[in-house]
């Protein structure tokens, strides 16, 4: 039996989201790797909760970010209108808690006032110029977005998808079945 570095393992994707303007945009591919193999090619990795109000997007294992998806959602509930209150809590119960801190996941949420990064380590990270990437593709991702919100006009919508094209022809993890959805912003 090999090891458990040396087994297969799953990976998954690239997430990305800009705010800009008026809205913020979170998307994602649609590919889910085991291995060196693609198993599928449109998976869905970016959820409307609380009605509508707030956009979740995941890299890392599957069934792990779904597990923490809902308790981020319970978390939501328990801190009504504070998504900051309710990602800090997520993170330390994720760092603490012992089977949470196996989940091999990450996550950013967004809503109309909030971008952040939440991690398995306890961090819950807002971006000074509202670019969050994450996944294998991540960083080739958050360069395209920084650059485009920086020297073009696009919209934030138009600068995730044509990160997300960036990022597929370089990460071999990351595919162009891309899904965008966007909030508007609160001024």
């Amino acid at each position: 039996m090999p090891a458990d570095n040396e087994r297969p393992r799953w990976r998954s994707t690239t997430i990305v989201s800009v705010r800009k303007g008026d809205m913020v945009a979170l998307g994602g591919d649609g590919q889910v790797t085991f291995g060196s193999t693609i198993m599928k090619a449109d998976t869905r990795k970016i959820r409307w909760m609380l009605e509508m109000k707030v956009l979740v997007g995941f890299a890392g294992s599957t069934a792990d970010a779904f597990a923490l998806m809902e308790r981020f959602e319970t978390k939501l509930k328990d801190f009504p209108g504070n998504m900051p209150r309710a990602a800090t809590e997520l993170a330390r119960d994720w760092r603490t808690d012992r089977v949470l801190r196996r989940l091999e996941a990450m996550m950013i949420a967004v809503d109309a006032e909030h971008s952040l990064l939440i991690t398995g380590q306890g961090d819950v990270v807002q971006p000074s110029d509202g670019i969050l990437a994450i996944g294998s593709g991540g960083p080739y991702a958050q360069a395209a977005a920084k650059a485009l919100a920086k020297h073009s006009d696009l919209s934030a919508s138009d600068i995730v998808r044509e990160s997300l094209v960036v990022a597929s022809d370089i990460d071999v993890y990351t595919n162009s079945n891309i899904m965008v959805e966007e909030i508007p912003c609160q001024s």
